[in-house]
């Protein structure tokens, strides 16, 4: 009798050497050797046949997509957020979806804080300047920013990241903590993150002295910071944005910066990425950096291996270990 044939697997983008080797011992696998990802056309092209696919941000999988390719199953996404994937035309198609919580938390927190830190302290200005050639004297004014240390922090969004943040925050910077979720955090939790809840954004934006976002892009959080909340923030306060493109209307950012209304940011994430709005490239006070939050080298192949053991085991036991709910 003939071995039975090994599912087929589709890896979108480059990964890392020993997770390709993981899964071929399991999949029939047709990877990506970069040294950018597929997306669009080519990769629905390649996704024809596949049974399973191991995705980025990157790639889309919508109901348009799903049409093209019947026999797919499983999508495994390298990230803990999945607004790329149309979870509920991949739930009426029977395609089972999966993502990577918890191995990204405290990388992503320890970037979040790194951005906070980089604007409000004006770091990447001040290498431009250097660079630029533009030092000429030591000045008692020079490159003033906003203390950091003894401020008040209001997050956006408390999961696991949001309160990997709110740690670093409190024990390690002495600061105060509003926050702001769909759902108030059990009164335990709160006391001990030493949080304060805001039932509003607003209240949290006219009270904090850097305001960090970080929760998930839904279609109700589209613009959730846009022209009229900016407005309402201190004129000496940072905005960062660890969360989601999409989140942050860009363009009134950029206005909100130009015109002084906030004092800086720090942006991980863009709205239309990798494009990005040509009026924050002009600005000097805004740290702008590639989605790269959870970018170290051991979160990474952390998050390949979870998003590689979910299509394994998809395919020897009809379940998911961290499978998307909704």
């Amino acid at each position: 009798m003939a071995p039975a044939s090994k599912p087929r697997v589709l890896v979108a983008s480059p990964t890392f050497d020993e997770v390709l080797q993981q899964l071929r011992a399991h999949f029939e696998v047709e990877a990506n050797e970069g040294p950018e990802p597929w997306t669009g056309e080519a990769f629905i092209q390649r996704l024809h046949g596949k049974q399973g696919a191991l995705l980025t941000g990157a790639q889309t999988v919508d109901q348009a997509v799903l049409a093209q390719v019947p026999g797919l199953r499983m999508v495994a996404n390298m990230a803990v957020g999945y607004n790329n994937l149309d979870v509920a035309a991949l739930q009426a198609a029977g395609v089972c979806a999966s993502n990577t919580p918890d191995v990204l938390t405290e990388t992503t927190a320890d970037f979040g804080f790194a951005l906070l830190l980089a604007a409000a302290r004006r770091i990447t200005e001040a290498e431009r300047f250097l660079r630029a050639g533009h030092w000429k004297s030591w000045r008692f004014d020079m490159l003033l920013g906003a203390d950091v240390h003894g401020s008040t922090l209001g997050i956006i969004g408390m999961g696991r990241i949001g309160q990997a943040i709110a740690r670093r925050a409190v024990h390690g910077f002495g600061m105060r903590l509003l926050y702001h979720n769909r759902r108030r955090l059990p009164a335990a939790t709160e006391a001990a993150l030493g949080a304060r809840y805001a039932s509003t954004k607003q209240e949290l934006l006219a009270q904090a002295d850097h305001v960090l976002l970080a929760l998930p892009y839904t279609p109700a959080a589209h613009h959730l910071i846009g022209a009229r909340e900016l407005a309402l923030m201190k004129p000496s306060a940072t905005l960062v944005n660890i969360a989601r493109g999409g989140i942050v209307d860009d363009r009134a950012l950029a206005r909100a910066l130009a015109q002084r209304q906030i004092a800086a940011a720090g942006l991980d994430v863009f709205e239309h990425e990798p494009q990005l709005a040509p009026e924050l490239l002009a600005l000097d006070r805004v740290v702008l950096t590639p989605h790269i939050a959870s970018a170290s080298r051991r979160t990474r192949l952390a998050m390949a291996q979870l998003a590689a053991d979910n299509l394994i085991a998809f395919f020897e036991t009809g379940r998911a270990l961290t499978p998307v709910t909704r």
